[in-house]
């Protein structure tokens, strides 16, 4: 009798912590329950956070996120106003405020990202196609201060342009649009950014080689530029030569000139003195530079050249 007692007592508590672990539930900071019985809602959602109960086996707690969550946006081309096709990339954050409406609707996260994407990516398209790239890009009509280096000069270029929305009042205008449409699936959203924006490859090739030709006429001016003052540089170092050079060849005639004229008077004042001697030394050098080994001269015998051989009259 005790064996049977204590196997009834085991089977109760067995059956105690069996419907105890299938009544009770856990709800933490990160989400929120709704419960359920043979798929029909039970109550209000639970979204504060701690320990519940249910009826075991017959109510189901159906868990979802209480916190923000993540929509990353498919990358696609889209034309602006002004008719440039650009690659426009976004993301958004998202909660769920009415997880009974969620629940009845989308019922998972996978199904309500299909919701966003079928929402916001129209109304992202809508507001950048009407409105030119710059609006876009910009936000203020704050002027653009370019500078661009010209003969070593910077020239400072300001660009104006105006704008009628701004890149955040557009995603402003895209929560605007997609809030409606979301709030039947129990959804909010908090906020959309445009992450990127860049031109499709075609375009952004013609832009790169307009940035690579623009950049090439810039460096052909500078080229041109360079060598002009290097021929200006040349031809001023060319005449400044020719000028010296002139200068010293002057100079230095006029210096030779002068010594010339110094020597020649001095030579004269020397031969001067004696000329007959001055004579008989140029007579002597005459006959050095004539008269060699085998010289023959003939010559009359009352000849002057031949005076100092006769002897000296």
């Amino acid at each position: 009798m005790n064996s049977i007692t204590r196997i009834i007592s085991l089977a109760v508590i067995a059956i105690g912590i069996v419907l105890t672990y299938n009544s009770a539930y856990i709800v933490d900071e990160t989400e929120q329950v709704v419960v359920t019985q043979f798929g029909r809602v039970i109550g209000e959602p639970v979204t504060k956070p701690g320990l519940n109960f249910k009826l075991p086996f017959f109510q189901q707690a159906n868990y979802f996120p209480n916190n923000l969550l993540t929509w990353d946006g498919d990358p696609g081309q889209v034309p602006t106003k002004d008719k440039t096709y650009i690659w426009v990339d976004t993301f958004a954050r998202w909660k769920i405020v009415d997880p009974i409406k969620y629940f009845q609707t989308v019922n998972n996260e996978f199904a309500a990202l299909e919701r966003l994407d079928d929402i916001i990516d129209p109304a992202m398209r809508n507001l950048v196609t009407s409105y030119p790239l710059v609006e876009s890009v910009r936000n203020t009509d704050r002027p653009m201060d370019t500078f661009e280096s010209v003969s070593g000069e910077s020239k400072k270029r300001v660009h104006q342009y105006t704008i009628e929305l701004g890149r955040d009042e557009i995603t402003k205008q895209i929560i605007k649009q997609a809030s409606p449409k979301l709030s039947p699936f129990g959804i909010e959203l908090v906020d959309v950014k445009i992450k990127r924006i860049n031109y499709i490859e075609s375009v952004r090739r013609a832009v790169y080689d307009r940035m690579i030709a623009e950049r090439n006429q810039i460096a052909e001016k500078y080229r041109a530029e360079g060598k002009g003052e290097a021929s200006n540089i040349r031809g001023e170092k060319e005449k400044e030569l020719q000028v010296i050079k002139s200068q010293a060849y002057k100079d230095s005639q006029k210096i030779k000139g002068e010594a010339d004229a110094t020597a020649t008077q001095i030579y004269a004042d020397a031969y001067g003195v004696d000329p007959e001697f001055y004579a008989f030394l140029k007579t002597m050098d005459v006959y050095k530079k004539t008269m060699k080994k085998d010289s023959t001269l003939i010559l009359s015998t009352d000849s002057d050249f031949m005076k100092y051989f006769k002897g000296m009259e």
